[in-house]
This record gives structure tokens, sequence and C-alpha cells, in this order.
């Protein structure tokens, strides 16, 4: 049985550092799907509006080797919203980058409301990739 691993991010400003999460996200399954966050989503979190398209945004995560597959995270109008994406895949394992901001308790509290084992898995951060967090890059544009 194959084990289908789900990444999250806004890639909105794609970097080297991102390469490496999908890349250690790939390592842990069979499968790796990854969730591009909505340009309302972005708007909602992060406060901003993103520097390029969702539409771009999901296609260029989707060419990257390590991703199987790359779809646009659901439309949300409330926290809540997010994690409904979790019944469509059912991922065996969950990857999240270092900087994340997760509730991991109401994350593995959701997974068991839908009944989903799940693992969540936190992706660390080397030293040599702390210069491209996107909030440091994003100053460039």
């Amino acid at each position: 049985m194959s084990k289908t691993v789900l990444a999250f991010g806004s890639f909105d400003i794609v970097h080297p550092g991102h390469l490496s999460y999908l890349e250690k996200a790939r390592k842990l399954g069979d499968r790796l799907i990854v969730i591009v966050a909505r340009d309302s989503s972005i708007r909602m979190f992060k406060h901003r509006n993103p520097a390029f398209s969702e539409g771009d945004r999901v296609r260029l995560i989707g060419s990257l080797k390590p991703v199987d597959l790359a779809v646009l995270g659901n439309r949300v109008k409330g926290k809540e919203g997010i994690y409904k994406i979790l019944k469509r895949f059912r991922p065996g394992v969950i990857a999240l980058g270092y900087d994340q901001r997760v509730d991991e308790k109401e994350l593995k509290a959701r997974l068991a409301e839908y009944g989903i084992k799940s693992r969540i898995v936190r992706i660390g951060m080397r030293k040599s990739e702390a210069r491209y967090k996107s909030s440091k890059l994003s100053r460039f544009l």
C-alpha cells in the first residue's frame, strides 16, 4: 500500500529552502502531494497580497521533480476550512515546514475526527537554508 505525503505552503517566492523542504517531504512516502495556498488564503493569513498568482504558483510547484501532484488548497472563509482537504487525500504523512504556524494539537484532533491515521512530521531547517526564508527574500521585490 502506498503512503501519500501531504505538504503545504504558499510558495509565493520559490527558493532553495522550499525545494529542500519538498525533497525531504518526498522521502517520507511513495507519493508527494503539495497543497498550494490560494491567493485569498495568503491575504487572510499573511495579511498581504501574493507576488504571483495561485495558478502560476501551483504550476511551478507541480513542475518540481519531488512533487507528484500540486493542487490548490480549499477556498476558506475561516480557519476551519483549511482542514477539509485532508478528507480528499487521506495522507499517511503530513509534512510541515519548520516555520509553518500550525496548531499540531488541533491538526491531530481534526485527523481523529475524520478517521485519518496520519503521522505529522516537522521538517527541520539546515543552517545554510536560513537565508532563504521567504520573509527575508520578499524585501527584494
